[in-house]
This record gives structure tokens, C-alpha cells and sequence, in this order.
């Protein structure tokens, strides 16, 4: 069934209330999936450098010196943020592939990288995630957030959403995909490669394989129309923005609503019932196999 959220901020002064007003949206979708939770913030970017997140089932023991031991790895300067099983290290992003391929090789698992993505998943319901992580004091730009109910994968870490398999892009999906086996090998030809076994990573490679072919983004969500099969609702987030498009039988519930200050999406309109100034806002159920998207 799963739960998808995602707020898009028009206006900076609201940046430092993005992971309070997430977190709440997130919360409200807690029936729709219960298994697991996580959400991508995009806050203040590191110019120059990149952040990445990485995840630990034992952070004591991995998170420690493990900077230092990056540094000495990549031969550069190294900084590290531990949010309980979750590190984010900021590197410059000349060096993002070696250190990428250091933290895999120690058994890290990469949750994501980017100028100014963070992503944070974890077992349990989104309250008890959310506050492990303090989502609440997050800030940032936009975000997008998913709780779920595991039907094609185990529930693991790495089978909570968002999905990431490119820098400062992410997906959330609501639905199933019929030929993600297919799609996967296709990507793999191409040197596109995914880490979990949920069908929703597939749809994120897919993503940022044609972005990086050139695409826009929304020429990118357009092609998962023709080159997807299956049901879905995806929620894409970028550095500069985030989008949204539905199957052309669009079986899953969706909402969206925009005012002057934000654009949000919910699988649930209640996920909107703390927004501020959502009772003027205009409020309307995303088309079938129609593109949405916002970019500053």
C-alpha cells in the first residue's frame, strides 16, 4: 500500500520548518505502511564538495575515526556528521568515487550522495524514525518522504525508500513494477547498477539514466510511461526540485495542493491538515500519466 510525502518550499524563510512539517505529513501516513520509513532533505549544499550518507547495523564500532580513515583512503580533507545509524561524510566531490568505493568495500551501505541530499531510512514505524534521525530539526528546501509495506522485498533497511543511483537525485514509489527484472538487466548493459532487490530502485536508475542520456526531468518521468510497466506513483526529488507522475490508470491514491509558499504531495489529503494555510490552497488529484514538476 505504502505512503508517499513530499513538500517542495517556494519561499526560504520556511527552510528551516521542512523537517518538522515532513515529519508530521510522514506520521499521518504511518497505517498506509508501517514497516519501514525514510525521508531525503535537501538542505544547505556543500559547494565544491559532496556529501555522502552512509548506514551501519553497528555505528559505534563503524562510525568510529572512520573519516580519518576515508582521509587517509582519498588523500583529502574529510568531515563527518554521525545521526545515530546514519553518517553523513563531506568530501570534495573530485574524490566521490574512490570514497564511495572505500565505504563499500569497509560494508557501508551508501544511502545516498549529493551537493545537498541527505537521505535517512530505517526499520519501524515514520514516528520512531523520525525521531531517531531528529527530522524534526532539519531544515532545507524540499524534501520527499515514504512509509512502507513491503510487498516484492524484505524489510530491511535497504528496502525502505527513497532510492538513490545518482548525486542529489531520489524516488518514492507507490505501487509495483511488472518488468523491473528486465529493466534492471537493461541498465546493468549500460553500467547503471542497483544494490536492493525492491523494484522501486530500478524506477530511480531508470530516472537518473535518462537524465544523465540528457533528458530532462521531465523527459525523464515522461519515459517511465512508455518504458515501465506495472502500477505507480512516483515522487522524484532533485537538487533543484522534485516531481510526480501516475500510470495512465493511476490505481493508486494521490493529492496535491499548492499556495503561494509551498507545493505538496500526499498520498492522503489528511496529510495536509497541519500545513500552514492549506485551507486556501489549491487542491487537486494529479492526472494519469501526466508529468508534474517544480525546480527553482
Amino acid at each position: 500500500m505504502c505512503g508517499i510525502v513530499g513538500l517542495f518550499l517556494k519561499k526560504d524563510e520556511l527552510r528551516p520548518q521542512l523537517g518538522d512539517l515532513l515529519t508530521d505529513m510522514l506520521i499521518t501516513m504511518t497505517d498506509r505502511g508501517p514497516d519501514s520509513a525514510g525521508i531525503a532533505i535537501y538542505g544547505d549544499e556543500a559547494e565544491g564538495s559532496v556529501k555522502i550518507t552512509v548506514q551501519s547495523d553497528t555505528p559505534d564500532e563503524a562510525f568510529a575515526d572512520l573519516d580519518a580513515a576515508v582521509c587517509a583512503a582519498v588523500d583529502a580533507p574529510v568531515t563527518i556528521k554521525v545521526v545515530d545509524t546514519h553518517a553523513v561524510l563531506t568530501l570534495p566531490e573530485a574524490v566521490e568515487k574512490d570514497a564511495i568505493a572505500f565505504l563499500e568495500e569497509k560494508g557501508l551501505r551508501i544511502m545516498g550522495s549529493g551537493a545537498s541530499m541527505e537521505i535517512y531510512k530505517e526499520v519501524g514505524l515514520p514516528k520512531d524514525v523520525a525521531a531517531r534521525f531528529g527530522l524534526r530539526e532539519m531544515g532545507g528546501s524540499h524534501g520527499i518522504g515514504h512509509t512502507r509495506m513491503a510487498t516484492e522485498s524484505a524489510v530491511t533497511t535497504m528496502g525502505a525508500h527513497p532510492f538513490s543511483t545518482a548525486d542529489d537525485q531520489c524516488l518514492v514509489h507507490n505501487g509495483s513494477l511488472s518488468n523491473h527484472n528486465q529493466m534492471r538487466r537493461k541498465l546493468a548493459k549500460k553500467g547503471v547498477f542497483t544494490r536492493s532487490e525492491n523494484d522501486t530502485e530500478v524506477g530511480a536508475a531508470y530516472i537518473s539514466s535518462r537524465i544523465a542520456d540528457g533528458a530532462s526531468l521531465g523527459e525523464a518521468l515522461e519515459g517511465t510511461l512508455e518504458d515501465l510497466d506495472g502500477f505507480f506513483t512516483f515522487v522524484t526529488g532533485t537538487k533543484n526540485g522534485f516531481g510526480v507522475v501516475r500510470d495512465p490508470i493511476a490505481c493508486k491514491p494521490a493529492v496535491m495542493a499548492e499556495t503561494e509558499d509551498y507545493v505538496a504531495f500526499a498520498s492522503e489529503y489528511r496529510a495536509f491538515a497541519d500545513l500552514p494555510g492549506i485551507e486556501t490552497a489549491r487542491v487537486w488529484e494529479p492526472e494519469p500519466a501526466t508529468v508534474y514538476f517544480w525546480e527553482r
